[in-house]
């Protein structure tokens, strides 16, 4: 009943909006139609019917624009709540690490598109996603949604991170069911040597090429030892930073196919990069960082500007941000052709003495 009472309302607005000047212009024509011709030395009758008609006019043209700017208004604020919901802005600190993180779609106006990430501390160790959907803008965000809904979950409940790939990569075969119309049973990639299991994972992935829609994802953990742990679905790679020294991409095997290209190996084994030292940054990013182009073509050098921005000590997360951001957007003068995600993490957690028995190293504790 509320809602009727409100469209209404609404609906009554607009007709006085439009009603009442379309009225007075119909009446100013009117008397200028049927009305004695005006004498010619009668300046006044002349001035007041002009002015008459340009105040109609414009009144006329400020409501039918109100329209539109206001459905725009309500069009930008459910783009930003559900940017706060589905991209959540990352929380500063977790576990002793320092985060931050920015976002650029490049649909026009658009605040969310094809690019995902998000942090969590569970019970084993702090976890970290960073994907990239084919495509870019509006279209993207259902797999987005589905992606980032099953991370969410997954990284609390799966002790290990293989587990947690096979529940994004089920997730994602899910989406694309609904996307496609097919029907059938989503894969589970985690029955090895199941032949049924892996009809439906390739029945899955030609689901993702009707639907042209694939997902790249890198998935990493931060223990409490500060050891790093990484599983890559045909993502890029991660930068180490280290204070006053520069960056340095991490080195790794080829990355396993994105998510609905292929199925899931039967056995997957998280890289191991060794521990991330007080002080030092991981820099995360979507190819749209890396594809940027300017007008001549060249391509965005980001390793330099992330060598650069590491130079600065201590090194700040939100300063490597804003510094790759910022140039990011005057290599491509603002105009962006994919969606780019930036991630940073920094360990903060402080050492503390190696205890008896250790081979006196420290060891860090949040």
């Amino acid at each position: 009943m509320m809602r009727f009472r409100t469209a209404d309302a609404a609906f009554a607005r607009r007709v006085i909006e439009l009603g009442v000047p379309s009225l007075w212009l119909t009446l100013v024509l009117l008397r200028e139609l049927t009305c004695p011709p005006i004498a010619e030395d009668s300046v006044v009758p002349r001035v007041e019917t002009c002015l008459s008609f340009v105040l109609g006019t414009a009144y006329l043209l400020a409501g039918v624009r109100r329209g539109p700017v206001r459905e725009l208004r309500q069009v930008r604020a459910v783009a930003r709540a559900t940017q706060q919901v589905l991209l959540r802005p990352l929380p500063p600190r977790i576990e002793g690490l320092t985060f931050a993180a920015r976002q650029l779609s490049a649909s026009r106006g658009a605040e969310v598109g094809g690019d995902l990430y998000e942090a969590l501390a569970t019970p084993h160790g702090v976890r970290v996603v960073i994907g990239d959907v084919r495509g870019h803008g509006l279209g993207a965000i259902g797999a987005v949604a589905a992606v980032l809904g099953s991370f969410r979950e997954a990284a609390h409940d799966e002790e290990a991170l293989d587990g947690v790939l096979r529940r994004l990569d089920r997730a994602h075969q899910r989406h694309l069911v609904e996307v496609t119309g097919l029907r059938g049973p989503v894969a589970d990639t985690a029955g090895a040597g199941d032949a049924a299991g892996a009809s439906d994972a390739e029945g899955a992935a030609d689901a993702a090429e009707k639907a042209e829609e694939f997902v790249t994802v890198l998935l990493l953990e931060i223990g409490a030892d500060d050891g790093v742990s990484a599983l890559n679905c045909g993502h890029p790679w991660p930068y180490r930073l280290s204070p006053g020294a520069g960056a340095v991409p991490l080195a790794a095997d080829v990355p396993l196919p994105p998510l609905g290209s292929l199925p899931l190996p039967a056995r997957l084994v998280p890289q191991r990069f060794g521990q991330l030292l007080p002080g030092e940054a991981l820099f995360l990013h979507t190819d749209g960082a890396t594809d940027a182009r300017d007008g001549a073509g060249r391509f965005f050098g980001l390793e330099e500007v992330l060598t650069a921005a590491a130079k600065c000590v201590p090194l700040s997360p939100a300063a490597v941000v804003r510094h790759v951001h910022s140039a990011l957007l005057r290599h491509t003068r603002g105009r962006v052709t994919d969606d780019v995600a930036l991630l940073v993490v920094r360990n903060d957690r402080s050492p503390v003495p190696a205890q008896s028995g250790d081979d006196g190293g420290l060891r860090l504790r949040i």
